[in-house]
């Protein structure tokens, strides 16, 4: 067989290290994942690989019985990827287009065969549409974007347990009309928006259509973290954004408005828990940017929050001790980072929380159930 990139052979333990560093996405350079990170994803790359390339890998965390449900997994689908790059090659410098995992089904199927314990629930890899393309391009790949994952979704039942839907939110009347296709046609479980849109806060009256449309629905509205032009590198600047998104959508009284709205956040709700008894102070006496927010804690202890936090039980205890258990997803950033999303190092970082067992079914599988409204 000729060694391809997109092939299996490629990724077999022939390839050179440096090939398989890049190919799993950790070849992105030390802004990104730092030195000692780097160093270490390194050391278990080959590992990584050489499980891809085998049916099984003998680990007893993978034959639990309890189902989990990985609430926070990215995808670039093979016909939405060929179609946006026809629209703009912006979206090949991504470094999700990097990652064969991300881009290849047969490849990513194989990767999960690890976890035969593990439903994913997918949604598109950065970049977002409205970011490279015209209303009327985002409108066409939200579209394209949308069936195929309800195609792959249909195809792969024991692998996804749902999808969640691509908007073109630079034209907010057709993002509300594909939301309702999203969701009444294609049976995806909610929608995906980024911690600003084209540089907006999620504050801004232009999205509180689609707002009020979720909470019609009941279901959550999933939110990436993004870099802006301030603050461009998604180590300590994604962390921001999303607490910044956080403090938009509760300073504007989104709670008030619709009290069962649901948002997920990516990372554990970022810094926010550290943070607590400052926004506390913060909100008191700060500038309003919406109504008067006398209990802001309590705002924030709405929003759900994966625990895509590579392994660290301490940092998931915090989260725990101010969301609560019923606000915490099991969610791994699947397949992105080192060993394609540190699925086994997320699992036992929740196993190592000391905290209920029942407590740890409600993270691993419940929260998700009830949030999606679906049944395993």
């Amino acid at each position: 067989m000729k060694k391809t990139k997109g092939s299996l052979e490629f990724m077999s333990k022939k390839a050179t290290r440096r090939e398989m560093l890049k190919y799993t996405g950790l070849f992105m350079g030390s802004t990104v994942l730092g030195d000692g990170l780097l160093s270490s994803a390194k050391s278990f790359a080959g590992e990584s690989l050489a499980s891809a390339a085998s049916p099984s890998v003998p680990r007893t965390y993978v034959n639990n019985p309890l189902k989990k449900i990985d609430i926070f997994c990215h995808i670039l689908p093979e016909k939405y990827l060929s179609a946006f790059k026809k629209k703009s090659r912006e979206i090949s410098r991504a470094n999700e287009t990097k990652n064969i995992a991300v881009t290849d089904i047969n490849m990513r199927l194989r990767l999960m065969d690890r976890y035969p314990d593990v439903l994913q629930v997918i949604s598109l890899g950065l970049p977002p549409v409205e970011s490279l393309l015209s209303p009327a391009d985002a409108i066409e790949l939200s579209k394209i974007a949308n069936d195929e994952l309800a195609e792959l979704v249909a195809k792969y039942p024991d692998k996804f347990l749902g999808a969640v839907a691509c908007l073109p939110l630079n034209d907010m009347d057709a993002a509300l009309k594909e939301a309702d296709r999203a969701i009444s046609q294609l049976k995806l479980k909610g929608v995906q928006i980024t911690t600003t849109i084209n540089g907006e806060t999620l504050n801004s009256k232009k999205f509180w259509p689609l707002y009020e449309k979720m909470a019609d629905y009941d279901l959550p509205i999933w939110i990436h973290p993004i870099s802006t032009k301030t603050l461009h590198e998604p180590l300590f600047g994604w962390l921001y954004e999303t607490a910044s998104a956080m403090r938009y959508l509760v300073g504007s009284g989104i709670f008030y408005e619709y009290p069962d709205i649901k948002f997920i956040t990516h990372h554990c709700g970022s810094m926010i828990p550290t943070v607590a008894n400052r926004i506390q102070w913060m909100f008191s006496f700060g500038p309003p940017i919406g109504p008067k927010i006398r209990k802001p804690l309590d705002h924030f202890r709405k929003f759900y929050n994966d625990t895509a936090l590579y392994g660290n039980t301490s940092g998931l205890m915090n989260s725990y001790n101010f969301f609560g258990a019923d606000r915490l997803l099991f969610g791994t950033d699947a397949p992105l980072g080192p060993e394609f999303g540190l699925t086994s190092e997320t699992i036992r970082s929740i196993e190592r929380m000391d905290i209920p067992d029942n407590d740890k079914e409600k993270i691993f599988v419940q929260n998700a159930v009830k949030l999606l409204r679906t049944a395993i």
